[in-house]
């Protein structure tokens, strides 16, 4: 039997999505039902709230998937070749402390916090929230909703975020002790000193 029972079309605040609901009012789905619901939908991008309401998120335009191409294409080059942690592209599921289930655009974790984990774990939603998340806005996003995503991933844990906005030129700088810089049409953002040695070009991306 389907763990979810009904279907509600809602266009949250700046993204076009689907928002199902568990069958029984004020239950959220378990981490296993979660699990077994994506298992169920692969072709589906799915998050849920810290609510426990799930979204699906809409599919992006091409200039959308090129910009994103080329920040995880940047970001990777840099982490691979860095190897102090390990990152992670936009299709990867972190359960966060507050129980919502993020999908970052981009996202990196320090490799002792990788290693900690069982194989298990690693192969599973599991509760951890990276130590770097990026957000790029798409032209169906209004921005509250991602500022409020970034916000989240600090609250739980994270270290430095990032909100690339190329609709308004602009890039948003979250750090862990809650301030927050905004840079206008930058040409380049450093992820120092977290990111050491990591400058992201934001020619193609920003633009």
């Amino acid at each position: 039997m389907s763990v979810i029972s009904s279907l509600t079309i809602s266009m949250l605040p700046g993204i076009e999505s689907v928002m199902l609901r568990p069958d029984i009012p004020h239950r959220r789905l378990t981490d296993d039902e979660f699990e077994q619901f994506v298992a169920q939908n692969p072709e589906l991008h799915v998050e849920m709230t810290s609510d426990g309401e799930l979204i699906i998120m809409s599919l992006t335009t091409m200039k959308g998937g090129h910009r994103n191409f080329l920040l995880t294409g940047r970001f990777s080059s840099w982490a691979e070749a860095d190897n102090t942690g390990v990152g992670f592209d936009s299709s990867t599921c972190f359960t966060l402390p507050n129980g919502a289930k993020r999908s970052p655009d981009a996202s990196w974790i320090h490799r002792e916090r990788w290693e900690a984990l069982t194989e298990e774990e690693k192969d599973q939603f599991t509760q951890i929230c990276p130590d770097f998340a990026v957000e790029l806005r798409s032209k169906t996003d209004k921005l509250k909703p991602l500022q409020e995503k970034l916000e989240e991933y600090i609250l739980n844990g994270a270290q430095l975020g990032w909100l690339i906005d190329p609709i308004e030129k602009k890039v948003h700088i979250y750090h862990a002790d809650s301030s927050i810089e905004i840079l206008d049409n930058p040409r380049e953002i450093s992820g120092e000193p977290l990111l050491k040695g990591f400058t992201l070009k934001l020619e193609g991306i920003l633009d």
